[in-house]
């Protein structure tokens, strides 16, 4: 028997404009449309025919963009929404942290609040009991627990419900992004407490953004898209089709802002004067490819890149100098080069042909970054200057600071006692 059973799973809300607003009750009344602002303009589908279905200890991940509907679907497997239609069974007590403070009363102490929840849980007082200093002691909030939880953080408010949640041994344990808001020192202990939870066999359903997270503890991940199912399988190959979605997305999103882009600068001379040089050797056309030939405009720090420029010669020139500098988005120079410093002697151009550039990988962190191209002589004199006409996005899950991700690693001797946060 599954532990959680979803069936043709469907999920609408009723949607309201800001035209159907009224200031005041009688302002309603006096214009007559009342009834008509209590009406919804339409109806929304957040889960569109969802089916899957949870083993017993298991942990199933649900991964997605926000608005996918993942909320929604821990909502509904927790019996805080009902299905619009479909068919949703839960087998075992559940327990779950879908909502900061959810189940909370902001009025009352910490203290109180274990026991209110806790009965909610389905535990009694005495059981309660032999769990509260446990619950009070992994929350870290033995100098809070009887403050009002009105005055707390959201940090404590999330480690005091994550506590409540893990120590009342449910059967299942729903888990929302509400760990996005832990303290840093504190999410570890709960993805340890979580990998515990799944040693012991009970079933989890996690959803989050943390993608590693998800890929390290989950056995199976379902993809959601627009409240429905896209696959659900191994966690890497879903992982990774998530990620070529949403790079595809992020392409076309960035091609559209540079068409917008584009248009609210035609007006503008030469671009705000970024390019220049009597073209003697002109750069007609730049291409920013993958390293398959492709072109596109979004890459992963692991990821290469290739430009490619159409070069037009109207006479035979015997000096010439090809540079590519990329600068991020604060004008900070990256990484400049020429075939002059790499040590290319020019010899003879004329007619049409090609300057490939190729970096086998980037390793830039996160951010949009510009590209200058150039063909000038030797001593500098400009035939044709691109500047800050190119551009390219980086995107990571990997939260660094600067321009460069070098590849590395870290190492500790034994006296220091340190684990990385998201190795569960």
């Amino acid at each position: 028997m599954a532990a959680i059973e979803i069936e043709n799973l469907t999920r609408m809300y009723q949607k309201y404009s800001a035209r159907h607003r009224f200031k005041t009750f009688k302002s309603a009344m006096i214009k007559g449309d009342f009834f008509k602002s209590l009406k919804p303009d339409e109806k929304v589908t957040a889960l569109d025919n969802v089916s899957f279905k949870v083993e017993k200890g298991t942990t199933f991940g649900v991964i997605g963009e926000n608005g996918s509907g993942k909320s929604t679907l821990l909502k509904v497997v927790t019996g805080i929404a009902k299905p619009t239609s479909g068919r949703v069974v839960v087998n075992g007590k559940v327990s779950a942290l879908i909502e900061l403070g959810a189940g909370f009363h902001p009025e009352i102490t910490g203290r109180e609040n274990i026991y209110i929840n806790g009965i909610m849980l389905g535990l009694s007082k005495k059981e309660i009991n032999d769990k509260y200093e446990g619950i009070v002691k992994f929350a870290e909030l033995e100098n809070f627990i009887d403050a009002p939880v009105k005055t707390y953080s959201s940090g404590m408010y999330m480690r005091l419900g994550f506590s409540i949640a893990i120590n009342v041994n449910p059967d299942v344990l729903l888990v929302d992004e509400v760990l996005a808001v832990g303290d840093a020192s504190f999410v570890p202990k709960c993805l340890d407490r979580i990998q515990d939870f799944s040693r012991r066999k009970k079933t989890i359903l996690f959803v989050s953004h943390d993608l590693g997270t998800v890929e390290k503890i989950c056995d199976q991940v379902a993809w959601l898209k627009k409240g429905r199912i896209q696959t659900i399988g191994e966690p890497r190959r879903v992982i990774d089709a998530y990620l070529q979605d949403v790079a595809e997305k992020q392409e076309e999103d960035f091609e559209m802002g540079k068409v917008k882009a584009g248009k609210e600068k035609k007006c503008e001379e030469e671009r705000r004067e970024n390019r220049w040089g009597k073209r003697e050797i002109e750069i007609k056309k730049v291409k920013i490819m993958g390293l398959d030939g492709n072109e596109k405009h979004v890459f992963s720090p692991q990821d290469g890149i290739v430009i490619e420029m159409d070069i037009e010669a109207s006479a035979s020139i015997k000096d010439f100098v090809f540079g590519i500098g990329i600068f991020n988005s604060q004008r900070v120079f990256c990484y400049g080069t020429n075939t002059l410093l790499e040590d290319f002697q020019p010899v003879s151009i004329q007619g049409k042909g090609k300057a490939v550039f190729r970096i086998d990988c980037l390793n830039f962190v996160n951010g949009i970054y510009y590209l200058d191209v150039a063909v000038h002589k030797r001593d500098g004199y400009p035939y044709d200057y691109h500047r800050n006409l190119y551009s390219f996005l980086i995107t990571s899950k990997h939260k660094d600071d600067g321009i460069y991700r070098p590849k590395h690693s870290w190492e500790f001797s034994p006296e220091i006692k340190i684990k990385f946060s998201k190795g569960v």
